[in-house]
């Protein structure tokens, strides 16, 4: 019995991810002070903008006592360990399942090591229009973002997302 390569090697998308995330959180901590201060990137669209949260998305949980900081730690152990066996269990090259899982697995480590290091996630990216402003946001959420995302739409239309030529 031959057993198949699973998706362990996709981890080093999830490396690359967490570097990339932790590199671009120390420019922001050097870089955009003081925090709150929006510094234009494309006006009326894009701005960085410092802040820090320790809530999770959308500040949930961010008035919390404390207590919240250890409950976000766990989820993201309890999560990326679920997400490391589903890898284990996927095939090398199915890269629909492996690239989305190891983009959430990076990005949730990315923000752990926030809440470990300095009992908040550092975020940067502002996108706003006009008087609408999304919640600021940092790579590792783009890696969540992006990797669910792409978890649901190649799950959902993966097979038919090839076009056919009559």
């Amino acid at each position: 019995m031959t057993t198949k390569p699973n998706a362990l090697p996709w981890l080093l998308l999830s490396a690359a991810v967490i570097v990339l995330d932790q590199l671009s959180k120390l420019w922001a901590l050097d870089a955009l002070q003081p925090a709150g201060m929006p510094h234009p990137v494309i006006p009326g669209l894009l701005n960085w903008t410092l802040a820090f949260n320790t809530g999770a998305a959308f500040s949930f949980l961010a008035d919390g006592a404390g207590w919240q900081r250890w409950f976000f730690v766990a989820l993201a152990l309890v999560i990326s360990t679920a997400l490391v066996v589903w890898l284990t269990r996927t095939a090398r090259r199915d890269w629909r399942t492996a690239a989305p899982l190891a983009m959430i697995i990076g990005g949730a480590i990315g923000n752990l090591i926030d809440r470990l290091h300095a009992a908040a996630v550092t975020d940067f990216i502002q996108v706003y229009w006009r008087q609408w402003s999304y919640p600021v946001f940092n790579v590792a959420d783009c890696g969540i973002s992006v990797g669910a995302v792409m978890l649901i739409a190649l799950g959902l239309f993966g097979g038919n997302v090839q076009g056919r030529v009559r």
